[in-house]
């Protein structure tokens, strides 16, 4: 783990406070016969995939309707919160993960795509959606249970969708906020440390050099790291992770 130096405290956030993580897709066939992840939508947090390597696609819902965006390596794709994702694996997808508001989907801002009845039960939709610890055979026989439970959900919010019928997408939305209105302090508090907190560290850079006193440059320095944890079981695939705080870790969710 990186920190300031001659500092015991929490390490630097890395640029921008945003979280970080590398992916390989799930090559797990799902009851549609389509290999990938388990769809969900972030509440607060715009998610963006870097393809490093192979080829798939990521399936949305949204307003626009449904869409499948093929990816390969050096293709782009972001999606804003709300936006329903589906990462498809289509041979050897690697993705390096960029998510902003870094400590918030760590702390539950990711609701996945399961049936509305798992949706309307909070102990029943947390119990569906928890993973047991490790990167063994049970987590990922638990993993791939999960995954199917939200393609089911999703298999029938894009079938509306694709009909015509936004009704459905907008109460998975709904029941998705209902879900995680308790949690809305603790990610306050996590943004405030986190993404406010170095947007204003830059603000605060910019009246220092408008004064000419740039004494904040006295205190530069590099960091380095590596991932601390691989193969880890992620929404969609297996996933590298860094022990930075708001990074990947802790997680709270899977």
């Amino acid at each position: 783990m990186v920190s300031e130096p001659g500092q015991a405290g929490p390490p630097h956030p890395l640029p921008g406070a945003i979280g970080l993580s590398h992916l390989s897709a799930y090559d797990w066939e799902a009851a549609d016969g389509v290999c990938g992840g388990s769809p969900h939508l972030h509440l607060v947090c715009t998610e963006a995939y870097v393809v490093t390597g192979g080829r798939g696609a990521v399936q949305t819902l949204s307003p626009d309707g449904y869409r499948d965006i093929p990816l390969e390596a050096g293709s782009i794709a972001w999606f804003t919160p709300g936006t329903v994702h589906r990462m498809v694996q289509g041979g050897d997808l690697r993705i390096t993960v960029l998510m902003q508001n870094s400590g918030l989907p760590e702390a539950g801002d990711a609701v996945f795509t399961f049936p509305p009845e798992v949706l309307a039960d909070p102990d029943r939709y947390a119990a569906a959606a928890a993973l047991p610890p490790g990167t063994g055979p049970e987590t990922a026989a638990a993993a791939r249970r999960r995954r199917d439970l939200a393609v089911e959900g999703y298999l029938g919010l894009r079938e509306a969708l694709v009909n015509g019928d936004n009704g459905p997408y907008l109460e998975f939305q709904r029941a998705a906020a209902r879900l995680v209105r308790d949690k809305v302090p603790t990610w306050r508090a996590l943004w405030r440390a986190g993404a406010l907190a170095t947007a204003e560290r830059t603000g605060a850079q910019l009246d220092a050099l408008a004064d000419g006193e740039p004494a904040y440059l006295g205190k530069a320095t590099a960091y380095e790291t590596v991932p601390t944890r691989l193969g880890g079981f992620g929404m969609c695939g297996r996933r590298d992770e860094y022990a930075l705080p708001g990074t990947t870790l802790p997680h709270q969710e899977e």
